[in-house]
């Protein structure tokens, strides 16, 4: 079967069928797997928060101390599912993260963290300042809610999850189409995608 070298196609698909199911708040979550130190896999839900810069990178925002980043400090590869319900797509993105914490020696990615923060809402970044996420609930009172300057930055539990995708496995059932695009590196060292098609 041909291959073609493109430059980000996938990523091209993604913003059409965010596009064409725009009118679903469902549409910005996807599922997100990684696998734990215990070998098992764990999936959960988040909330696309779009490409960094022009790249085909795609971001999360997390709570550095979820279950999580533990298992991405084991293995940093991770799937991402997202399935769109009006347009019958579904997109299986697998990759790399970078963890980025604010304890990250990289200036620019730290930069990269600070902008993910701005962009994201108050009420988004308080959650933040909650208790410990999967801990034992302590109180039987409801916690008081946390306040926080707009302007200030991130919050020590703010994290930003980058994946860099490797290869995507993309599948129109309405038209019943599969297509793998895999990511290849040139003589310089700059990243390109190929693309396969195959059967559903």
């Amino acid at each position: 079967m041909a291959m073609e070298a493109l430059t980000m196609p996938w990523k091209q698909l993604l913003l059409k069928a965010l596009e064409s199911n725009s009118n679903l708040k469902h549409s910005s979550y996807f599922q997100l797997a990684t696998i734990g130190s215990n070998g098992r896999p764990s999936n959960r839900t988040v909330v696309f928060r779009g490409f960094q810069d022009n790249s085909d990178k795609i971001q999360i925002n997390t709570d550095c101390r979820s279950h999580k980043i533990d298992d991405l400090k084991y293995c940093p590869f991770a799937e991402i599912c997202w399935y769109f319900t009006d347009s019958w797509e579904q997109f299986r993105i697998n990759g790399r993260v970078d963890v980025i914490d604010g304890s990250n020696a990289d200036p620019v990615k730290l930069k990269q963290r600070e902008k993910a923060w701005f962009a994201s809402s108050p009420r988004s970044r308080l959650q933040y300042l909650g208790p410990n996420p999967g801990l034992p609930s302590l109180s039987e009172q409801p916690p008081l809610a946390p306040s926080l300057d707009p302007s200030t930055g991130p919050v020590g539990a703010f994290c930003l999850l980058v994946l860099d995708a490797d290869q995507v496995d993309y599948v129109n059932l309405k038209i019943n189409e599969r297509l793998i695009f895999t990511s290849r590196e040139n003589i310089n060292g700059e990243k390109f995608w190929t693309s396969e098609k195959i059967n559903p």
